[in-house]
């Protein structure tokens, strides 16, 4: 996802003068292209994140649209007030990137993951959150955040990602994508735990179940509509997302669900509500937020399907 990225924000700044990029140290073999291309517009402020994101706020004050660029939780948890007081604040149009959302980073610990950043951040007023699903969408997202003008919060996966989509979907800030329909549930999506949601519907059709999937790259706007059409039309919802369980998608979607007196079976794949000890694979560590297999029959089950 963060080739898609920066591919496409230099594209972006050769079109328009007022895109810069700031890095927290971080994005070598990454972001030289753009560096090289773009030099007065591109800063490496150092492992100073806090002021980075003043920089930011300070330059967008100008008329910028500024990029900030780091690790997981360093541009978001670490300077949370900067977002908070200087971008959200005065409506700032700075663009948050984090790479490496959710356990991109998982053998470097917990200190890498970023698992309450969907939850956190979805609060700040003004705040658009992105989480595209993969590649393709990243490249969307980055050009939709570009066109927006006000603060965004971009979350992207590291590398090696899965295309999911074959040809670029339609892209549109608050609207989910529908990759598929069916009847008997529906799997709703964010970040890079949508080929998790392509796989398991793939598996679960074996067996004669068809499942609709909707991406849902914006966490914030949410697509409401979507989701309470799936509630209506679909035997099920079960949501999917590399964050924790408490705050993120699920929650987002659970909130949807009871302010419209909107009844329907629910379950989420997220990651318990503790603290990681361990480091190890992203694939290892996310066993842990369940299998959607199982949870949408057991989903079934419960409704009182075969």
């Amino acid at each position: 996802m963060r080739t898609a990225f920066i591919e496409e924000l230099t594209r972006l700044a050769g079109l328009d003068e007022r895109i810069w990029l700031l890095t927290g140290d971080l994005g070598f073999s990454v972001l030289e292209e753009y560096a090289q291309r773009f030099p007065r517009r591109y800063c490496n402020v150092g492992v100073a994140e806090q002021n980075m994101t003043g920089v930011a706020a300070g330059l967008a004050m100008c008329g910028k649209i500024v990029f900030t660029y780091s690790i997981a939780n360093f541009p978001t948890l670490r300077c949370l007030e900067q977002i908070r007081n200087d971008v959200c604040y005065h409506c700032a149009n700075v663009k948050v990137v984090a790479v490496g959302g959710g356990l991109a980073y998982g053998p470097q610990g917990y200190t890498h993951h970023a698992l309450e950043d969907l939850a956190i951040l979805r609060t700040l007023p003004g705040l658009v959150v992105l989480a595209p699903g993969d590649p393709a969408e990243a490249r969307l997202a980055t050009r939709a955040a570009a066109e927006w003008n006000g603060p965004c919060y971009l979350r992207l996966g590291k590398s090696g990602e899965t295309k999911v989509h074959p040809a670029p979907p339609a892209f549109r800030i608050g609207e989910a994508i529908v990759l598929r329909d069916g009847p008997d549930a529906t799997f709703i999506s964010t970040g890079g735990m949508l080929k998790t949601a392509v796989e398991a519907a793939d598996a679960l059709a074996v067996r004669g179940i068809h499942v609709r999937i909707l991406s849902m790259h914006t966490v914030k706007p949410l697509d409401e509509q979507a989701i309470l059409r799936a509630a209506q039309e679909t035997g099920g919802i079960v949501t999917l997302e590399e964050h924790s369980i408490v705050g993120g998608l699920g929650s987002a979607v659970a909130e949807v669900l009871v302010t419209a007196g909107r009844a329907t079976r629910f379950r989420r794949i997220a990651l318990p509500d503790c603290h990681w000890q361990v480091a190890g694979s992203q694939e290892h560590i996310r066993k842990s937020a369940g299998d959607p297999v199982e949870e949408t029959l057991k989903l079934l089950q419960a409704s009182g399907r075969p």
